[in-house]
């Protein structure tokens, strides 16, 4: 059974007291990233949750659930690449109306991706989770996710 959207809200709620507790302050990046991953892979049950680090000028697959993924994503190119691009959160409805977009998995349907910024306002990594499931992502999900991923930001030493 899918799970829609505005049911969702009490399980973010739930994730951000979680992050709070369990991401430590200054930690290595990897370990916050890995243990976000997890728990939201954990809570919310999607296809694909990972995270694309910058890093020698392309996005490089960082810590993820799910099945095998796209390891090398450059700027601009796909909907990671587009939100690294813009610097602002991306929700596909239905990933085939994406111009561009990076097909990993046949299965993905719809996608939502969440950039990580820095002190200086810089991307150094984006948030990424598809679905199997067509427009699965609203502005709830965005909104929760975006204050999800501000929590990781100020927790994490970037890379």
């Amino acid at each position: 059974m899918q799970m829609i959207s505005s049911e969702r809200d009490p399980i973010y709620k739930k994730l951000a007291a979680q992050f709070e507790s369990l991401l430590e302050e200054k930690a290595d990046c990897i370990s916050n990233l890995a243990n976000a991953t997890a728990l939201l892979r954990g809570h919310l049950g999607f296809f694909w949750i990972g995270f694309y680090l910058v890093k020698e000028g392309v996005l490089q697959l960082g810590p993820f659930q799910g099945p095998v993924a796209c390891t090398r994503i450059e700027r601009n190119r796909g909907v990671c690449g587009a939100s690294w691009a813009t610097k602002k959160s991306i929700v596909v409805k239905d990933i085939r109306d994406f111009p561009g977009h990076i097909a990993c998995s046949e299965h993905s349907k719809s996608e939502i991706v969440v950039p990580l910024l820095d002190e200086k306002g810089e991307v150094w990594a984006v948030l990424d989770i598809d679905s199997d499931k067509m427009s699965d992502f609203s502005e709830l999900d965005r909104k929760h996710l975006e204050y999800l991923v501000k929590i990781i930001e100020r927790k994490s030493q970037n890379i």
